[in-house]
């Protein structure tokens, strides 16, 4: 079991320190004994190859940590009800996510495509945004986290934390890096983990902005750990530091989690990494070598998606299709007009975080490491085939003309919860099933809708490309070199048990 969580061999791990570059040359390919150089319109740009060194604790976090962690990852006691782990919408059997463009998360059961909300299993909605891959979160390069970047290092030293996040000054120190401060979230929303207000103590603290600090949310997600002898002896272990179950809190538990995602969802030995690291040894398939070259000359991919892991972290507006019910920005109120349903369904991304109307629409550059397997693709899950994906960057404005809901993974909710009221009368009940109909219009509603279309294609900053389905194919052909083959089964990561003796598998 240790052996295959580093999921790395000795000669692996020996080839990942020792980097070669290349340069893409429109005559060909080849090595350059400087380092990786990828020709870019005016300098050579480096791709180094993937090392120990990039990732948080030299890639090698203290097995006790990751033991913690792995635990604390597949246990459903981090949620208000207790039927929803991390692993539910990230799991090892779906690459890491869930398979679906946009989840049910509480209420519902079951994993990935399977996952199913009936008559007895009401759900909050749809998780708003793609659960995203987990693949090499645990690079230093990753600062930002999320689709829109609204957990990452506070550069101005004004957070106590060192992180700018939504819960601003209540967000606790002592976090090692900004993917464990992103840990503190998922519990709070919701949808994907909390429940709502009145149905557990979790859900009830978040209502009234209870984050932080003693009876906090977090703080009552740790006195569940310490109330279970089997994670006191857990966290001991992890933290020589913590002495009896009163020491143990949720920042503990936010960075053993990230120190198993580190270590678990590490993929840097795809075909495309041995090349880099020997391309004598190595070479690639001849398609993929002419889909690489493409991809850091014509098609101009490596553009926004540079550097090792394939990703400028940050964040880039491309005409992204919007489905699913958003995240309440903007002003139209068409949908309400129509259904009776107060809900507005923008997603702003970017400028949530930054209000800078320039960032309208911008959502972040994903690493390229093992794509192929971890559709559907963009910010919503719009596209379910990757050739559609790479197909919609080619021409983002006619793609997102073209449009058709169909192609993405939406699971049918019988019983969707809907809140009304404010304030003390607010209230939570089951959608009236005479109106589930005008309901469901709000997946594909943004999309179908000229006004809110036009100004996601407004805001789009990447030009059309001509690429024959000769090259589209090749640039394909480079993309699966980026999967890692110890990235396809990953079952080996799920516990058979967890320390509160909730069951594991759904």
């Amino acid at each position: 079991m240790r052996r295959q969580m580093h999921m790395a061999s000795a000669r692996t791990r020996a080839l990942s320190r020792r980097p070669v570059l290349y340069s893409a040359l429109a005559a060909g390919l080849t090595v350059g004994l400087a380092g990786p150089m990828v020709a870019g319109n005016d300098a050579p740009v480096p791709v180094p190859a993937v090392s120990d060194a990039d990732f948080h604790h030299d890639g090698a976090p203290r097995e006790a940590m990751v033991a913690l962690g792995r635990a604390l990852f597949f246990d459903k006691i981090l949620s208000g009800n207790r039927n929803i782990s991390c692993a539910t919408c990230h799991h090892p059997a779906h690459a890491s996510g869930d398979g679906v463009s946009l989840t049910l998360g509480e209420g519902a059961a079951g994993l990935g495509p399977e996952r199913a909300a009936g008559p007895d299993q009401p759900v909050l909605g749809r998780v708003p945004r793609n659960s995203q891959a987990l693949f090499n979160v645990g690079a230093r390069e990753f600062v930002r986290m999320l689709h829109d970047g609204r957990v990452e290092l506070d550069t101005t030293g004004s957070l106590p934390s060192g992180f700018w996040t939504p819960a601003r000054e209540q967000l606790p120190p002592g976090l090692d890096s900004a993917l464990a401060a992103q840990a503190l979230f998922p519990v709070l929303s919701n949808v994907e983990m909390a429940g709502h207000q009145g149905e557990n103590e979790i859900a009830d603290a978040i209502a009234v902005n209870r984050l932080g600090g003693p009876d906090g949310a977090w703080d009552l997600l740790a006195q569940r750990l310490r109330a279970i002898p089997d994670y006191v002896a857990l966290f001991s272990a992890a933290y020589p530091e913590i002495e009896g179950p009163d020491g143990i809190t949720y920042v503990h538990a936010a960075n053993a989690i990230a120190a198993f995602e580190t270590v678990a969802f590490r993929a840097d030995a795809s075909p495309f990494d041995l090349y880099l690291r020997d391309p004598d040894a190595n070479p690639l398939p001849e398609a993929a070598e002419r889909g690489m070259a493409l991809f850091y000359g014509e098609a101009g991919c490596a553009a926004c998606h540079s550097g090792s892991l394939q990703t400028d972290q940050g964040f880039h507006a491309i005409a992204m299709p919007q489905i699913g019910p958003g995240k309440g920005d903007g002003a139209d109120d068409s949908y309400w007009r129509e259904t009776g349903f107060q809900r507005r369904l923008e997603d702003f991304g970017r400028y949530r975080v930054t209000f800078d109307p320039a960032d309208l629409y911008h959502f972040r550059t994903p690493s390229l490491r093992n794509v192929a397997l971890t559709g559907p693709w963009g910010h919503a899950g719009a596209y379910a085939t990757l050739e559609a994906v790479v197909r919609h960057h080619l021409d983002p404005i006619a793609a997102l003309e073209a449009y058709d809901i169909d192609q993405a993974v939406l699971l049918p909710a019988a019983t969707v919860i809907e809140r009304s009221g404010t304030g003390s009368e607010l209230r939570f009940g089951p959608v009236n099933p005479a109106r589930r109909a005008d309901h469901a219009l709000r997946d594909g509603w943004v999309q179908q809708t000229a006004a809110l279309r036009q100004q996601i294609a407004d805001a789009s900053e990447l030009p059309a490309r001509d690429l024959s389905d000769a090259q589209v194919a090749d640039l394909i052909a480079f993309l699966h070199a980026l999967t890692d083959p110890t990235s396809r089964e990953l079952d080996h990561l799920v516990p058979a048990t967890v320390p509160s003796g909730l069951p594991v598998a759904d």
